[in-house]
This record gives C-alpha cells, sequence and structure tokens, in this order.
C-alpha cells in the first residue's frame, strides 16, 4: 500500500466536524515539551479564504501530541492509567495448548492445570501480601520449527480457533493473556501485523522471544543456537505496542522480553522506553537455584531496562537431586530488585 500526501481545503466548521480544533499558529519542534504555542502573525492567513490544509501532517501532530501528553501523565505518577506495574505482581504458566511439551499450559487436562494455577497464586499472594497478584496464560503462539515450511522462514502461527480458545481460557479465569512470538528465521517486523487484531483487546499482551530469532543467522536450525534480537527490534515492537494503545484506547501494554545470555539482546541501552508499553526483561534460564541467581544477576539486573522477570521450570530446575524449584519466598528474598513478572514453564 502507497502513502500520498495529500491537501485538502478544509473550513473551521469542517475541522470542527472531525472534531479537530486548528488554529494558525506555529507548531512546536518535536523535541518540544512546552505544550504551549507562540502565535506568529506572519502565518495569519487571510479568513476571507478556506485554510490549505496538509491531512498528514494534521494526523502525525495529532499522533505526537497523543505521545507528549502520554509522556506528561507518566511524569505525574509514574504511570499511565490502567497500567499493572508496578501495582501488581503478574504470574503466568507458560506453554501453548496444543502441546504438551512446550509447558505447563497445555502439559495438563484444563481443569487440573487451573487447580494447580490457583494454589500457586495463592502461594505467590501470602509470600508478599503487599501486592496484588495478576494471574496470567502466556501462550506461544508463533512457534519456532524443525522445518523450514513453505515460505523457508522456520516458525508457524497458531490457528484463529486455537488463539480465541486460550483467549477465553483467560477471560473465564481472570486472566490477562501474553501472545508470546518466536519469529524463526522471519522478523518481529514481519510476524507482528499478525497479532494485531489480538493485541486491540486489552488484556492481551505480548512476549518476543531472542533465543528463536535467527534471521541473522542464515542456515542455522531453531534449536542449534541460541538467536538474538537488537535494541531497534525491541523499539519497533515497543513502537508497535504504543500505536495499538493509542489509537484503540488501551490502558498499557506489558511487553516481556526473554533473556538468559548476554548475546540475546544487543545494545540494551538503546532501548527507549515509552509509558503506553511497560517492558519486562525476564530472566528465562533452568538450572539448579544458584545458576539462576548468577544469570538474574548477570543479565537482567546488571543491564536494566525498566521491569525485571523470572522464569521457573517444573521439568528441569528440580534436576538432579537435591536441586529444587525456588519458592516463591526464596525468589523474593534473594533477588534484586524483586522481580514483577512470574513465570512457570
Amino acid at each position: 500500500m502507497s502513502y500520498f500526501r495529500t491537501f485538502t481545503r478544509l473550513t473551521a466548521p469542517a475541522l470542527a466536524s472531525l472534531g479537530l480544533a486548528f488554529t494558525l499558529t506555529t507548531l512546536p519542534g518535536c523535541g518540544s515539551r512546552s505544550g504551549t504555542d507562540t502565535e506568529n502573525p506572519a502565518t495569519v492567513a487571510d479568513t476571507t479564504k478556506p485554510a490549505v490544509i496538509d491531512t498528514v501532517k494534521l494526523k502525525m501532530e495529532a499522533m505526537r501530541r497523543d505521545s507528549l501528553k502520554a509522556d506528561s501523565i507518566a511524569k505525574k505518577n509514574g504511570q499511565l492509567p490502567g497500567a499493572i506495574l508496578p501495582g501488581h505482581r503478574i504470574v503466568a504458566f507458560y506453554g501453548n495448548i496444543r502441546s504438551k511439551g512446550m509447558g505447563i499450559l497445555g502439559r495438563e487436562p484444563k481443569e487440573q492445570m487451573f487447580r494447580k494455577f490457583e494454589g500457586v497464586l495463592k502461594e505467590w499472594q501470602a509470600a508478599d501480601p503487599s501486592i496484588p497478584v495478576q494471574a496470567a496464560l502466556h501462550n506461544v503462539t508463533i512457534t519456532a520449527q524443525g522445518t523450514p515450511g513453505k515460505d523457508g522462514k522456520w516458525r508457524l502461527m497458531n490457528s484463529k480457533a486455537t488463539i480465541e480458545e486460550v483467549l477465553s481460557w483467560a477471560k473465564e479465569h481472570n486472566c490477562i493473556l501474553f501472545l508470546d512470538v518466536q519469529p524463526g528465521h522471519s522478523t518481529l517486523q514481519a510476524e507482528l501485523p499478525k497479532l494485531e487484531q489480538y493485541l486491540k483487546d486489552p488484556i492481551v499482551h505480548l512476549g518476543i522471544d531472542p533465543e528463536f530469532s535467527l534471521s541473522t543467522m542464515p542456515g542455522v536450525r531453531p534449536n542449534q543456537k541460541i538467536g538474538t534480537l537488537d535494541a531497534k527490534d525491541v523499539n519497533f515492537t515497543v513502537n508497535f505496542l504504543a500505536r495499538i494503545v493509542s489509537e484503540n484506547k488501551l490502558p498499557p501494554k506489558v511487553l516481556t522480553v526473554h533473556r538468559f545470555t548476554r548475546k540475546m539482546i544487543s545494545n540494551y541501552k538503546n532501548i527507549k522506553l515509552d509509558p503506553r508499553v511497560q517492558i519486562v526483561m525476564h530472566m528465562d534460564g533452568h538450572g539448579e537455584p544458584t545458576l539462576k541467581k548468577d544469570s538474574y544477576k548477570a543479565y537482567i539486573q546488571a543491564e536494566p531496562v525498566q521491569y525485571t522477570g523470572f522464569k521457573l521450570f517444573y521439568e528441569y530446575d528440580a534436576r538432579p537431586k537435591p536441586h529444587h524449584i525456588m519458592t516463591p519466598k526464596e525468589v523474593l528474598a534473594e533477588l534484586t530488585p524483586k522481580p514483577l513478572y512470574i513465570q512457570y514453564q
């Protein structure tokens, strides 16, 4: 689709009918945050003639003002209305409802899984009564594959029926839902638009997994090497979500970014924050407690972005004995900062 700059002669009443207020004043530069404009007499037009309006420029200015408004609100209390973090701790069950091998979400029958989940939520609430727990399902929705597929991108998206079913599970049990993306040899730029229709739902959030992002590694199959994403990919994702939030008047989205090696995220200092998107850097490694804590310190605590997450593995963390799955009290006592996103696989 191509876009062309269009010019339309619109009178002030016509602009008002479109819900647009237009005054002939100088517009602040892109870096301005003053929120005020100073009238420039040299720009005042002959009021007997309709003004020539650059409609594309108007739309761009409206989007910019929306972003500045979000910034100003966030500066007052650190977050936008409806933000989940930092006022809650998200506790999520991860996997794919069509797979027994990807995680607890899908490994057990639905009702049995939710009974287990209810117990876990109570454990976390008891471990830290000062912050309410927000239940979440984290469904791998675009999954890296062991075969290239027709287009050679080594990934497969869940069917519409599967996505709608897991969304119905979330709503039935008062959970939020994360749709997780493993892009394979595709890119986030190509894959994320496929999920936009679902992300318009206020309870739907997003996860991205650098481990299975291999577009910079030609010929490498998923699981052969650990993939990577750059700050520019994270920033693309943030901008993508921020636009959806603004266009649909939604509360902020939460974005989880999986990480358990330094190379999984490059140039982390260049990641740009936006109050419409809350970024969780999520320690996604398995192993015995000391290894997990060291990874959290090295890749999450030492390279901070915004909020932090921590994953616990039912199948792998307790092997071999006497290793064990860390308890909520251990996680909260032994990790700094205390993670606000907890995921069980």
